[in-house]
């Protein structure tokens, strides 16, 4: 007699779980992403642990194409990002200058190459971040190199304000690498600020910008620019931001200017007023160079010289140039000057 199989009753049915024998597409999960590759990644571009992740494996493990993909992923993301935080104030920040030519030196008397930005951010927590500071002196490296119809428009040697709707449109020539031909760069200063924006989450502003754009006068030797600056409390050694900066033009005239240039003791005290005016400009705040009067303590020329070590420290500034000068056989002016705070006036000579 066959004896069928008991049945569980109709209560235990509905408690028993129904076995599932669907077929596995393996296609369909996750691709296993090699932490090598991830890191490789990271090191390529600084993007989170999650989203190298997330790029290797939409491209099945292939770096190059990652890259492609964190690119388009970048575009798509940056834009909205951006205009989410746009309406954000941005009162923090960092001044970044890149001074490419200093002027005259060792063996010529040379041009003036030179610019200075200010990139504002919602707080000093981005304001004192490394990337941060780097876009900034990429900027100011950028304005540097494309400030030459602006100077050619100059009748004297001068800072000149820039266009940032021209600025943010130009391709961006970062400070650390030689520069590639004009717009060969994919990279403008917009993106760059867009793709930042994304990477630290929050509102980035380019607020202002100037130049100095001098090419040297080989007729002329006894005369010659220089180019001096200073940059207060700097975070990060290597690049030239922080709070507060200044930059000062001055001009050196002598028969014997090229002689006096090829000696290292001249060049040395040159090197320490250099840097003493630009500290001075940049820590006394001076509204003119010369003033309304001699009185005028708002003048650089008529301020103590709080800056300049040695027996001319104290002087007013016109008096230690008068006689720094004497002593080198030479004579010195400031022609212009710009000085720059966080968030302060657009204040220059």
């Amino acid at each position: 007699m066959l004896r069928l199989p008991r049945l569980p009753s109709s209560s235990s049915r509905a408690r028993a779980p129904l076995a599932c024998h669907s077929p596995r597409f393996y296609s369909e999960s996750p691709i296993k992403v090699p932490i090598a590759l991830i890191a490789e990644l990271r090191k390529q571009t600084e993007v989170s642990l999650s989203k190298a992740r997330e790029a290797l494996s939409a491209t099945n493990n292939n770096v190059s194409d990652a890259l492609a993909w964190l690119q388009e992923d970048l575009i798509r993301t940056g834009e909205a990002k951006a205009a989410k935080v746009a309406s954000r104030e941005t009162n923090q920040g960092v001044i970044a200058s890149s001074v490419l030519s200093q002027g005259a030196g060792l063996k010529a008397v040379g041009g003036i190459r030179a610019a200075m930005v200010e990139l504002n951010c919602e707080t000093d927590f981005v304001g004192r971040n490394e990337l941060f500071a780097k876009l900034a002196v990429d900027i100011a490296h950028t304005a540097a190199f494309l400030s030459e119809a602006k100077a050619a428009a100059q009748d004297s040697a001068a800072f000149t304000t820039l266009s940032i709707e021209e600025l943010s449109e130009a391709p961006l020539i970062p400070h650390d690498v030689a520069a590639g031909p004009a717009g060969s760069s994919s990279t403008t200063v917009h993106t760059a600020i867009r793709d930042t924006i994304v990477k630290v989450g929050e509102n980035i502003s380019l607020r202002r910008a100037r130049a100095i754009i001098e090419d040297p006068n080989p007729a002329n030797t006894s005369a010659a620019l220089r180019l001096s600056s200073y940059t207060h409390n700097a975070v990060h050694a290597s690049l030239p931001s922080g709070p507060l900066a200044a930059l000062a033009l001055l001009r050196l005239t002598s028969p014997n200017l090229p002689t006096l240039l090829r000696d290292s003791t001249f060049r040395t005290s040159l090197d320490v007023l250099e840097r003493a005016l630009a500290r001075q400009i940049a820590g006394s705040d001076p509204a003119s160079i010369q003033g309304t009067s001699q009185g005028d303590e708002s003048a650089l020329l008529n301020q103590s010289f709080f800056s300049l070590p040695g027996e001319l420290n104290g002087l007013l500034v016109r008096d230690a140039l008068s006689k720094w000068g004497e002593k080198h056989e030479t004579g010195i002016e400031v022609v212009d000057f710009t000085r720059w705070s966080v968030g302060g006036p657009e204040i220059s000579s």
